[in-house]
């Protein structure tokens, strides 16, 4: 990351970070990927039960350690010679309860699964946009993820690059709908007008990603939604 682009992003950080606050979330700013990872599994205790949404931010994160982490599971990447390639490997090594709905094989079992997260200790996401005063804003076809962000599990842990902070809520919108949203349905390969034209349509299409939209202002819980900001792009 060029150094001036990385001055930016910890000043911008520091705001974002002081919004989130003034709405009962809490922030962090990591300067790599490797930190990031650091720090989310720092935030997570032993023992606790880890579920997560669809998510690529938190896919990304870690993607060039090359070198154990800590704990438990540091003792077990060096048994097996494995080591964490991101953030769900590494808590899937780990000393955790994992809900690990990428490893289901039939829809039935993935259902259980998404909604055994809802009980979980910590659920790992990202979030579409978030806005300088640290508004989160996010878009969601089935609504498991959005459902959890909302209520549920004891902690959110997102994991967010600053290619997703944006001014307001009016630009957050516009990059869920138009950047995430077009780029999401690729990835899943789904028949929406945005997949063809690279821009929201307003589509009422039977794949449509953007059945529920959440915004979130403010944590009624304190500190339940954790923010791991990172001087990095990150997921769509």
């Amino acid at each position: 990351m060029n150094k001036m682009v990385s001055e930016r992003n910890r000043k911008l950080a520091e705001k974002v970070i002081r919004g989130l606050e003034s709405r009962n979330m809490e922030g962090y700013y990591a300067e790599t990927k490797e930190e990031a990872l650091k720090i989310a599994l720092a935030l997570i205790p032993a023992g606790s039960g880890v579920g997560w949404g669809g998510s690529v931010s938190i896919a990304d994160i870690g993607l060039n350690v090359n070198r154990p982490v800590g704990g438990r599971a540091a003792r077990l990447m060096l048994e097996t010679g494995r080591h964490p390639g991101a953030l769900k490997d590494a808590v899937c090594s780990g000393d955790y309860t994992v809900y690990n709905r990428d490893a289901c094989s039939t829809p039935e079992e993935k259902r259980s699964v998404e909604l055994q997260c809802l009980g979980c200790d910590y659920f790992l996401s990202s979030t579409n946009a978030i806005t300088e005063d640290g508004i989160l804003v996010n878009i969601d076809g089935k609504g498991n993820r959005v459902a959890a962000i909302t209520w549920g599990p004891e902690h959110v842990l997102m994991i967010v690059g600053m290619n997703k902070v944006v001014k307001d809520l009016d630009d957050a919108w516009a990059r869920a709908r138009n950047l995430a949203a077009p780029v999401n349905a690729q990835r899943f390969d789904i028949q929406t007008p945005c997949k063809k034209t690279g821009s929201c349509a307003d589509c009422k299409s039977p794949d449509t990603i953007c059945s529920q939209f959440l915004v979130t202002r403010y944590s009624k819980a304190p500190k339940r939604i954790k923010v791991i900001l990172v001087n990095d792009n990150l997921g769509y």
